[in-house]
C-alpha cells in the first residue's frame, strides 16, 4: 500500500468519524428534547415543577458525545501514530 492510499484510507476513516459524530448530534437532540417534553408535560399538569430528571440523561450522553467530538475532529493531532512514532526515533 503506497503513501498515497494511506492517506487516502486516513481521509475515508475521519469522514467517516465525522459524519458519525453529526448523525450523533441530531439523535442527541431529538432524543433529549423529548424526554424534556415528557418532564414539562407530566411536571405542569399537576401545578408545580418537579426535579428535572433529564438533566442525568444529558449530561451523561453529552459526556460520550464530546469523547466522540474529540476523536472525530482532534484525534489526529493528539492521538497521531506518526508523531509518537517520530518521538521514539528521535529518542525523546
Amino acid at each position: 500500500m503506497t503513501t498515497e492510499q494511506q492517506k487516502d484510507d486516513l481521509l475515508w476513516k475521519t469522514a467517516k468519524k465525522r459524519a458519525a459524530f453529526k448523525w450523533q448530534i441530531i439523535s442527541y437532540l431529538i432524543v433529549n428534547a423529548f424526554l424534556v417534553a415528557i418532564w414539562f408535560y407530566s411536571s405542569f399538569t399537576v401545578g408545580e415543577a418537579h426535579y428535572f430528571w433529564p438533566i442525568w440523561p444529558i449530561l451523561g450522553w453529552g459526556v460520550g458525545l464530546a469523547f466522540s467530538y474529540a476523536d472525530a475532529y482532534h484525534s489526529n493531532q493528539f492521538f497521531s501514530a506518526e508523531k509518537e512514532y517520530e518521538k521514539l526515533k528521535k529518542g525523546e
